[in-house]
């Protein structure tokens, strides 16, 4: 009987320890738990800019583009005239070339090569010039921007200015978040403030 009893015991003691087991095993302290969480620290904002607005409103740059487009049509008829010229001179030549000796033929047409030559270098040099101006122009509009935006970020307020596109890399941008206006204000502030540079 004592026997029976012994067993019995240590049965429910195995039982016990089992059922104990059991039962706190699903109940590890979560570290997090443990750690005392601080505060949620409210982030800073990020919010975005719309790229199209900021450049068909901001006057530097419409500014930017008058000139540079004016440029580009001046060039256009500068060529138009000097090709027009040299097509009138290969006229003229056809025209009185059974007239010339052999020599003077000659002569009268590697001018006119040499001519063209030139004329199509200086449209490459003219153009290469007007690229190299424009991209000039698009790191003053860049750094304009981010010299601006770093000045009013000055209290950290923001994490992130993003630069939105309609079809860009941004999917959606919450209308909460949009600086489009305040940051064009600004700049065109800024801008019609600053005085003219002196003419040469």
């Amino acid at each position: 009987m004592k026997n029976a009893s012994l067993i019995i015991n240590a049965v429910l003691a195995v039982a016990v320890a089992v059922l104990y087991y059991l039962h706190f095993k699903d109940r590890q302290p979560d570290v997090e738990s443990v750690v005392a969480k601080p505060a949620a620290a409210k982030g800073r904002e990020i919010v975005y800019v719309n790229v199209d607005s900021l450049l068909t409103k901001y006057e530097f740059f419409k500014d930017t583009q008058k000139v540079l487009e004016s440029k580009r049509f001046q060039l256009e008829n500068d060529l138009a005239t000097k090709g027009r010229n040299l097509q009138n001179k290969v006229a003229f030549f056809q025209q009185r070339a059974a007239t010339m000796t052999q020599e003077q033929g000659r002569a009268t047409e590697a001018s006119l090569q040499k001519e063209q030559q030139d004329l199509l270098a200086y449209r490459e040099r003219a153009a290469q010039n007007l690229a190299v101006e424009e991209q000039n122009k698009n790191k003053q509009l860049y750094d304009q921007i981010y010299d601006y935006l770093k000045k009013v970020n000055a209290t950290n307020k923001y994490e992130f200015v993003l630069g939105y596109t309609k079809g860009g890399g941004i999917l959606f941008a919450d209308p909460s978040g949009d600086r489009t206006k305040v940051v064009l204000d600004g700049l065109n502030k800024e801008y019609k403030d600053k005085p003219a540079p002196a003419k040469k």
